[in-house]
């Protein structure tokens, strides 16, 4: 009857170390998770801004060319070959 309980208590100690150690691991991969969400999070929120100024570079990239094509076709405007420029300095 001893050894019964003695086994019993035995098994429910193994079983409730058992216990603790899978909340410890369980808790540590979820931390590791947690920390690696973060980092994709800032990594988003990086190509997010580079996306923007990129939206950005192009709208302004575009509305050159319009200006160009506006110079070029109603203003008949030409862009002077290199030896025709005279820099003034100062």
């Amino acid at each position: 009857m001893v050894k019964v309980k003695a086994l019993i208590f035995m098994g429910l100690l193994l079983g409730l170390i058992a216990s603790a150690i899978a909340v410890i691991y369980f808790k540590y991969n979820a931390r590791l998770m947690f920390i690696e969400i973060q980092k994709q999070e800032a990594a988003l929120d990086q190509y997010e801004v580079e996306w923007g100024q990129l939206q950005l570079e192009l709208t302004t990239l575009t509305e050159e060319n319009q200006l160009e094509q506006v110079a070029r076709d109603k203003l008949k405007l030409i862009v002077p070959q290199r030896d025709k420029i005279i820099y003034i300095k100062p």
